[in-house]
């Protein structure tokens, strides 16, 4: 049977056909075309693991793929912690819990460049957040934020995040808690149950489903963070992996095998968002199948 361009069976098909010309012209290809880069030399031939074993050796690399695991673990538990008190806070209707919730959702409205803007100028030491703790007495001297070094530079880049991230968690699980029918507290309450128990029982599977999508889109945007650091402390002081990837393209996009080095890096992190959240996944699926054995 024969279907006439006019065809009832046609239209859904008509109404695709621009969206998928544009993934395939502005995201197909170039995702072919880093591919190809990817397994071929740079006099064009084939090869399997040659621009691995020179991204391997990199300057860098094995401190970037450790600094973005600490990243991606430390900053999504830190996130989750609070936008889960956050929401579970703001979930309880009090006279003010308007306006708190307006209050903590204004770190989602700043960009990541003002973000940036915004806290290395309070991180310098003659900066608003030194000028603050000597104004309140609670240090005589002013801290040299910009020289952390290590962890230290890490974990600061860490609670920069969470404080620009941590609103965006808080609405997903705020969405999942106004969910939950008041009558399950209430039939919970009447048997005896005290509140932790109905939070764990009751509230946490409940919100399963919105802990499972908040934290897979935290960890895929965890893996590829790297704005802010570069704005806040510059290229190479916290390397990340896709740091090494701005890195190579736009601070010495001509050094010999840095286009290369740039497009391994990008497979390799595409590669490591995809098992992160696949393994993410498959854990909390797995979780849900033994609680309901």
């Amino acid at each position: 049977m024969t279907l006439s361009f006019n065809s009832r069976k046609c239209a859904p098909y008509l109404l695709m056909a621009p969206a998928f010309v544009f993934y395939t012209l502005f995201w197909l290809t170039p995702v072919i075309g880093g591919m190809i880069e990817v397994f071929t030399t740079p006099e064009g031939k084939f090869t399997l693991t040659g621009n691995f074993i020179l991204l391997w050796n990199s300057e860098l690399f094995v401190q970037s793929v450790i600094n973005t695991g600490l990243f991606a673990l430390i900053s999504v538990s830190l996130q989750y912690v609070f936008a889960l008190i956050l929401a579970v806070f703001l979930n309880i209707k009090f006279k003010f819990s308007n306006m708190l919730m307006f209050i903590a959702m204004i770190p989602m409205a700043i960009t990541p460049t003002a973000v940036g803007i915004l806290w290395k100028t309070g991180l310098f030491k003659d900066g608003w957040i030194n000028s603050i703790l000597t104004g309140l007495g609670v240090i005589k001297a002013p801290i040299l934020f910009m020289n952390a070094e290590g962890f230290s530079a890490l974990l600061l880049i860490i609670l920069i995040d969470t404080w620009t991230v941590t609103p965006g968690v808080m609405i997903i699980l705020s969405a999942g808690l106004q969910g939950i029918d008041r009558e399950l507290r209430e039939a919970a309450y009447t048997f005896g149950a005290t509140k932790w128990r109905i939070f764990k029982d009751i509230t946490l599977p409940i919100l399963r489903p919105s802990i499972i999508t908040s934290v897979i889109l935290r960890l895929i945007a965890a893996v590829q963070v790297w704005a802010i650091a570069v704005m806040v402390l510059g290229h190479g002081k916290v390397p990340f992996l896709v740091e090494r990837i701005a890195f190579y393209e736009d601070v010495i996009p001509g050094a010999p095998g840095s286009s290369k080095l740039a497009f391994t890096l990008s497979f390799t992190t595409a590669a490591a968002v995809f098992i992160t959240t696949m393994l993410y996944y498959r854990i909390s699926r797995r979780g849900s199948y033994l609680e309901a054995l």
